[in-house]
């Protein structure tokens, strides 16, 4: 029996190396469906793509560390800045929330983390503008 219309996944584990100070390589490439899987909408994050995964200021690591079980939605949502992916900042950061929801990230974390990026990640955005 096939499953379809089932909630958006990530279809493959995340392997990363430590290549700097925060900074993390992908080993490989994984994929995350948007909305469903399958999904026509798929998000291919290319093996050797470099994250900081969460880009938590070190004073909040206390309250929510940049690795943690966010980690893989946080690689998608970097790689959707990098990439400008749909070319629309708030899409980005809403994939991101739905790819929390998808690692069962806790619904404070959730709503901290999507704030946060609203509010204070237009520069990152803005850096990666060709």
């Amino acid at each position: 029996m096939e499953i379809t219309n089932i909630m958006s996944q990530f279809t493959d584990p995340l392997v990363v190396e430590l290549v700097g100070k925060n900074l993390w390589k992908l080993v490989s490439s994984f994929e995350y469906h948007v909305g469903k899987y399958p999904s026509d909408e798929v998000i291919k994050v290319s093996s050797d793509f470099v994250t900081n995964f969460a880009s938590v200021p070190r004073i909040l690591w206390w309250i929510i560390s940049p690795i943690d079980s966010h980690a893989k939605a946080a690689a998608v949502h970097d790689y959707c800045y990098a990439t400008h992916y749909s070319k629309n900042r708030k899409r980005c950061d809403e994939i991101f929330v739905e790819a929390m929801k998808v690692l069962d990230v806790k619904k404070w974390k959730i709503f901290f983390m999507y704030w946060s990026v609203r509010l204070f990640a237009r520069r990152a955005w803005n850096k990666h503008l060709y």
